[in-house]
């Protein structure tokens, strides 16, 4: 699960780019599921680059955590985004993300030892 670093947290707007880093995936994946999940609904600025916003990014964690970790397919993903997330499930994906940051904080402390 990606964890967003405070100074992230300020920005109104992220590339395509930022957030394939966020979830360490390529930017083909981000595009696809732009298109899959309507959920997602990037602006474009006058180039045509994708524009995300934190609304965004918290649809990707939910599904990345419902793909990617829980093993849903797209269309079971896509019909559990629409019947709507148990406040269990998204608490989950809060849980992981939490731990996976409190992991990398203690990777960087054993580092420096």
């Amino acid at each position: 699960m990606p964890v967003l670093e405070e100074k992230d947290t300020e920005k109104l707007f992220y590339s395509i780019g930022e957030v394939a880093a966020m979830f360490d995936v390529n930017t083909s994946l981000i595009r696809f599921w732009e298109k899959e999940f309507d959920v997602i609904s990037p602006s474009k600025n006058k180039k045509g680059n994708r524009l995300f916003t934190k609304k965004d990014i918290d649809n990707f964690k939910l599904i990345f955590h419902l793909v990617k970790e829980k093993g849903y397919t797209l269309q079971g993903a896509k019909d559990k985004l629409k019947t709507g997330i148990k406040e269990s499930d998204q608490t989950k994906a809060e849980v992981v993300d939490k731990l996976k940051k409190i992991k990398d904080q203690l990777l960087d402390i054993k580092n420096k030892l």
